[in-house]
C-alpha cells in the first residue's frame, strides 16, 4: 500500500507576516486588557452567582475577544448549516485547529460544557473561569477512569440541558492535516443515545496554532446534520463522524493536498 502524503502547511510570505505584526500586537494588548478586567471583576463575582449567570459572564468575555479579533486582525466568519442545529442540546464533535473555535462555537451552541484536559484548569484566569463552568475535566493518564467520568458527567450535563463539546483530535492540528480521533465522544453518544453534530472549519489558516501572528481572512464553518449511532459500534460511528469532518474540512481548506491513491 502506498504512503499517504501529508498536506502542505500554509506558507505565508514575508510581506504577509510583516503586515500581521502590528495587528497581532494590537490584538494581544487588547486581549490582555479584556482578560485582566475579566479576571479582576468577573471571576470573583462569579463565585457567588448561579451557573446561568456565571456562564453569561464567560460568554461575554468570549464575544468580546472575538469582536476584538475581527476589529484588529480582520478575522471574520461565514457559517453554513446552522439550520441543522436541533432544538435540544446534544454532543458536538468539532475539528480542532486553533483557539478561535473554542470561543466561536458559543455562537451556535450554548450553554455548553467542554471535555478537556484537567491541566487546562490550572491556566491563570481562563483556566480558573473554565473551572467555574463545570467542564468534564479528565485525566488522560488514567484512561479507564477518564472514560467512566466522561460517561457519568456527560449524562448529567445532557440532563441539565447543556451542549457537550468534544474536540476528538485532543489537541490543535495544523490546518490541512488530520490527527488521531479519540473515541470518547462517540462512546458517550452511543451510551446516551444522543445525536452528534459534526463541525468542520478552517480557523487554523488565519489563526494558526502556536503562532503569535494572526492573518485577515474568513473562517468557513460547516455544521453538519445530526448523526445517530443506531446499531453501530462506537468505533464505526466515530469513523463515520471522522469521514464527514475530514471531507468537509478538505472542501473548505486552502491548503489541503489530495493524498496519493493506495496501490
Amino acid at each position: 500500500m502506498g504512503n499517504r502524503r501529508q498536506p502542505p502547511l500554509l506558507q505565508r510570505s514575508p510581506t504577509e507576516k510583516l503586515r500581521a505584526v502590528p495587528r497581532s500586537l494590537l490584538w494581544a494588548t487588547g486581549a490582555a486588557a479584556f482578560t485582566a478586567v475579566f479576571g479582576a471583576v468577573a471571576i470573583p463575582a462569579a463565585l457567588i452567582l448561579p451557573y446561568s449567570l456565571r456562564y453569561g459572564v464567560f460568554l461575554r468575555w468570549s464575544y468580546a475577544i472575538l469582536w476584538w479579533t475581527r476589529m484588529t486582525c480582520g478575522i471574520r466568519c461565514h457559517v453554513e448549516g446552522a439550520e441543522n442545529i436541533p432544538g435540544q442540546p446534544c454532543i458536538v464533535l468539532c475539528k480542532h485547529q486553533s483557539a478561535w473555535e473554542t470561543m466561536a462555537l458559543q455562537y451556535w451552541f450554548n450553554p455548553q460544557t467542554w471535555v478537556l484536559k484537567r491541566e487546562l484548569l490550572r491556566v491563570p484566569v481562563v483556566g480558573w473561569a473554565l473551572a467555574l463552568l463545570a467542564p468534564i475535566a479528565i485525566d488522560r493518564g488514567a484512561r479507564k477512569e477518564a472514560m467512566q467520568q466522561m460517561l457519568e458527567q456527560g449524562r448529567e450535563r445532557l440532563r441539565q440541558g447543556r451542549w457537550i463539546v468534544v474536540f476528538p483530535e485532543g489537541t490543535r492540528i495544523p490546518a490541512g492535516r488530520s490527527g488521531h480521533y479519540r473515541r470518547g465522544g462517540a462512546v458517550l453518544a452511543c451510551a446516551t443515545g444522543s445525536p452528534v453534530i459534526p463541525v468542520a472549519h478552517n480557523a487554523g489558516e488565519v489563526w494558526p496554532r502556536h503562532s503569535f501572528l494572526k492573518y485577515p481572512g474568513t473562517v468557513h464553518v460547516r455544521i453538519g446534520p445530526p448523526m445517530v449511532a443506531g446499531d453501530e459500534s462506537s468505533d464505526a460511528f466515530l469513523a463515520r463522524i471522522r469521514e464527514w469532518i475530514e471531507t468537509n474540512s478538505r472542501a473548505i481548506s486552502r491548503v489541503y493536498e489530495a493524498p496519493e491513491k493506495e496501490a
